[in-house]
């Protein structure tokens, strides 16, 4: 058989390919060596050739997985679906599949049942009836009632003095407005009584009047002529 005088040389750049692309390298069976030790020389050769066989379909079901991935990218890439969209879509199956596995179930049917038998437990219910007499004898206690008694009065105290303050600062304001406006009106007052007199007794305003009564004179001397 000539595959029984034939090896496949594995660091061959051809290594994976087709059937029709694979080379194939005699070699000498003296240089090879003697068989391992259990097995003659025919079932030696017999699993070389079986090697070689898996190695080559190996080789040819990466090339047709390759092919199926850019296919898939392609197709990924005309309806729009980035990276990320698949990585979501990964992990989103992925959690599903966890939840639906055998040891998932069994894992919370387990914790369901740990849990029912804790809260059912005499020691569980122990522990909640005491809590729960602890927790009235606290409420009920005059050291409670007399804190929230003095808590409450706090509040209200605090409340009112903030509403306090808030009036005063008001009323200030409004004294403050009040003030301003009336020290605007007699500052005007102020500088109004003093401006006239100094008005009246300019030199303009002097010209002026004896300027009104040759007016004057003229109208009343024109008006007695007519008569």
């Amino acid at each position: 058989m000539e595959s029984a005088n034939q090896d496949i040389n594995l660091n061959s750049p051809n290594k994976g390919l087709l059937a029709d692309a694979m080379t194939d390298v005699p070699v000498d069976n003296a240089a090879r060596g003697a068989a391992p030790e259990g097995l003659t020389l025919a079932e030696e050769e017999e699993l070389r050739a079986e090697l070689a066989k898996v190695e080559e379909e190996i080789g040819t079901l990466r090339q047709v997985l390759a092919a199926k991935e850019r296919h898939c990218g392609e197709l990924k890439r005309k309806l729009g679906l980035t990276p990320l969209d698949g990585l979501k879509q990964n992990l989103s199956k992925s959690w599903h599949d966890v939840q639906v596995s055998n040891a998932y179930v069994k894992t919370s049917e387990k914790l369901g049942e740990w849990n029912d038998k804790v809260t059912q437990s005499d020691l569980y219910l122990s522990a909640s009836s005491t809590l729960e007499d602890w927790n009235e004898k606290l409420t009920q206690s005059e050291a409670y009632k007399k804190t929230q008694e003095t808590l409450s009065q706090a509040g209200q105290k605090t409340s009112a003095a903030l509403s306090n303050v808030g009036s005063v600062i008001s009323r200030k304001l409004g004294d403050m407005r009040a003030h301003s406006i009336s020290h605007s009106l007699s500052s005007y007052s102020i500088r109004h009584s003093i401006s006239m007199p100094a008005m009246r007794n300019s030199a303009t305003f002097k010209s002026f009047e004896d300027r009104v009564g040759t007016i004057k004179t003229s109208i009343r001397a024109n008006g007695l002529s007519d008569m």
